[in-house]
């Protein structure tokens, strides 16, 4: 076998190395990276170090990502906004997808371009596909990036909004194993005009006027045609004993719906706090100087239209198309937030609560998971919040022991709690009404 170091590659590789300066961490400028960014057509761009306080809870997927990563680049690609604010979502959708595939393919030339210069650098996906095996299915979340480098803040309706472009924008971040020479801090103030239009278009009232924000409606309603949408829609397709019973379940426009998902990119079916958003410089104008126009042409249209709102059954979402909305029809569905273990149980129990249904509850309740995934932990429902704490803190109204893979089952619907206490795999001491008031706060 030939020895490595008398490879041509190896010993062209090692002359060039002989003849650099001994290595030492590479340091960018600034205005040379932000010109490059540009230049590929991003339309705005922000610099944070990884050692940034503001992205404390986001740096360790950061770095098992990219363990070399010492700076992010945010970039900021504009949509076009009477396409993002059409009744019309089809012409939404195109505009999202478009919007992202372009910025993948700037990304992409910035870190190739970095790549020529001998920076390693990578750039994930703007959105799906991720990574579908983990409980936290996206690598890089953008909006906390995009905030620490000081291009927008976060509204309340927890999109990000632009000083200029508002929040008809789409994000991505780029990892690089090299410093720059200057970077940049968040905003001092924030752009969102608290004007609660975007609380006012929801379907599902997934954002409260208060600032609360119900993950699980939105999630279910507008990322319908996203996996875990489809992994009910096989389910019903599966489940039905013919053509006729799964038209029962789905019409046709629906099936069609999800041809069109699987086509040409996943369907978001609403979107709609995104936009009546007036929030921007460049927006802002139609919003302030013919404010009821604004309404009539941008806000009304979508409150108006008759289409299908995916709900959870007796949901907080339920009873706000119920209230709010008579005239869209409710489909009901499965949780689309399932979780694969007790980690994810627990990290998703605030993405699923619903603090309508915990309006009148007060308690505490203890879990003792055993098997292949033990732990203890606490859930305090009070004045219709939720705290999740690890062990068992505080007089708990009532304590639930089971097998970690059983409770996983019976959130499934795999198995029945009945069943379950027969077979010992879980014992309930304490009020077990409680065990009731916890599923309606959490329902599937």
């Amino acid at each position: 076998m030939t020895s490595l170091s008398s490879h041509p590659t190896v010993q062209a590789f090692q002359e060039k190395q002989a003849t650099r300066l001994p290595s030492s961490p590479r340091v960018l400028d600034a205005r040379w990276l932000r010109d490059l960014c540009l230049e590929a057509g991003a339309d705005d761009v922000g610099f944070v170090e990884i050692e940034r306080q503001d992205l404390d809870d986001q740096r360790n997927d950061i770095l098992t990502l990219f363990p070399s990563t010492r700076t992010l680049i945010s970039l900021v690609k504009r949509m076009n906004r009477e396409d993002i604010r059409s009744p019309a979502r089809s012409i939404a959708n195109v505009e999202f997808h478009h919007t992202g595939d372009i910025l993948e393919g700037i990304a992409h030339t910035i870190v190739a371009r970095l790549e020529q210069e001998g920076i390693r650098a990578l750039n994930p996906a703007v959105g799906f596909p991720m990574e579908m095996e983990r409980e936290k299915s996206w690598i890089i979340s953008h909006k906390p990036v995009a905030v620490a480098a000081g291009l927008g803040k976060m509204g309340i309706h927890r999109n990000v909004i632009h000083p200029r472009f508002g929040n008809f924008i789409l994000l991505l971040t780029i990892a690089l194993d090299a410093q720059v020479t200057a970077y940049d801090q968040p905003l001092d103030y924030n752009p969102c005009l608290e004007c609660k239009l975007c609380v006012a278009a929801c379907p599902v009232g997934a954002i409260g006027s208060d600032g609360h924000f119900n993950f699980s409606a939105c999630y279910n309603h507008n990322y319908r045609e996203f996996h875990g949408g489809f992994n009910h829609w096989v389910e019903q397709i599966t489940d039905s004993q013919n053509a006729a019973d799964y038209r029962k379940q789905v019409s046709p426009a629906e099936t069609a719906s999800w041809w069109q998902s699987l086509s040409f990119g996943a369907n978001y079916k609403a979107a709609y706090c995104m936009a009546v958003c007036p929030a921007g410089e460049d927006v802002i104008g139609p919003f302030l100087t013919a404010r009821k126009t604004f309404l009539a042409e941008v806000v009304k249209p979508l409150q108006q239209k008759e289409e299908p709102v995916y709900v959870v059954p007796g949901s907080d979402a339920e009873a706000h198309v119920t209230k709010r909305f008579p005239h869209k029809t409710i489909r009901r569905v499965k949780n689309g937030l399932s979780a694969r273990s007790i980690r994810g149980f627990l990290f998703g129990l605030p993405h699923v609560f619903q603090r309508e249904q915990a309006a009148d509850l007060h308690a505490i309740y203890h879990f003792t998971f055993t098997g292949s995934e033990a732990c203890q932990a606490t859930v305090i429902i009070k004045e219709k919040t939720l705290q999740v704490l690890e062990g068992h803190v505080e007089k708990a109204g009532i304590s639930i022991t089971v097998d970690s893979q059983t409770w996983l089952n019976m959130l499934s619907g795999a198995k029945r709690p009945l069943s379950a206490l027969m077979s010992r795999k879980l014992h309930v001491k304490g009020d077990v009404r409680l065990l009731r008031a916890f599923n309606r706060c959490f329902p599937r």
